[in-house]
């Protein structure tokens, strides 16, 4: 596949963000809008701990064990997720000034997906020039996680701040990392870029999508007290994950 068609393909997968953020101009109304941040959120939580558990973390897990003893791979991936899990504890510290606990939600999401976006840019474009099917199924399959990735960044800074501007640009920074991270495969990395090096920074992702779930949004959804709609979203964003694998 060509250059152009790559850096094409990696675009379109990041900028299906904007697809999930579409989601803000639904009117909802007031009696309904707990109800509908409760279930966004639930939703957001199984896909990041869904793509985490069944994606990122397995497969990093194994690239990182075949190329070194296993004590170095152990120390490698835990010290990989704890500096994820350390990046979101410093930037809550730093964002504690934000008395709008969504708000800062919504803002944590967008910095963790962007950290996420870039390596899976990367990816996509090496992939797409190596093998034009690899390429195509890569970007359905991020694509297929980016729309709810969306969600999660949009709702919350939409209903913290009632600015669609902001809750669109900000989702559009999110999916302008994944071209970002291929155009810069295709300026600069090409030839340095190891397999070892995207499966620490995923691992790294791992660990701030997986401690941003637990410690700031599944306390945040369980506070609105709509537990229907809360295992609704986790249900259908599960079901969602385990589609992504069956079918992409």
């Amino acid at each position: 596949m060509s250059v152009l068609n790559a850096l094409i393909l990696s675009t379109i997968a990041g900028m299906s963000t904007m697809l999930g953020g579409i989601i803000i101009f639904f009117k909802i109304k007031e009696k309904n809008i707990n109800k509908f941040i409760t279930f966004c959120l639930a939703f957001s939580i199984a896909i990041m701990i869904g793509i985490s558990i069944t994606d990122l973390i397995p497969t990093s897990f194994f690239t990182i064990l075949y190329s070194y003893k296993i004590l170095m791979s152990l120390f490698i991936i835990f010290s990989a997720l704890f500096l994820g899990f350390l990046t979101v504890f410093l930037i809550n510290k730093i964002m504690n000034k934000e008395n709008n606990s969504l708000y800062k939600l919504g803002i944590l999401s967008m910095l963790a997906l962007i950290v996420h976006n870039f390596p899976e840019g990367i990816a996509t474009f090496i992939g797409s020039v190596s093998d034009v099917r690899l390429g195509l199924k890569l970007s359905l399959a991020i694509m297929f996680h980016n729309i709810p990735e969306g969600i999660s960044i949009a709702v919350p800074i939409y209903y913290a701040t009632k600015s669609k501007k902001k809750a669109l640009l900000n989702t559009f920074l999110s999916g302008m990392a994944e071209p970002m991270g291929a155009i810069l495969a295709y300026l600069f990395l090409s030839k340095y870029i190891t397999n070892i090096m995207i499966s620490i920074t995923l691992l790294f992702v791992a660990g701030i999508m997986i401690t941003l779930s637990i410690e700031e949004m599944l306390p945040k959804a369980i506070s609105y007290q709509k537990h229907k709609y809360l295992y609704l979203g986790l249900c259908i964003g599960f079901l969602l994950i385990i589609i992504n694998h069956f079918f992409l």
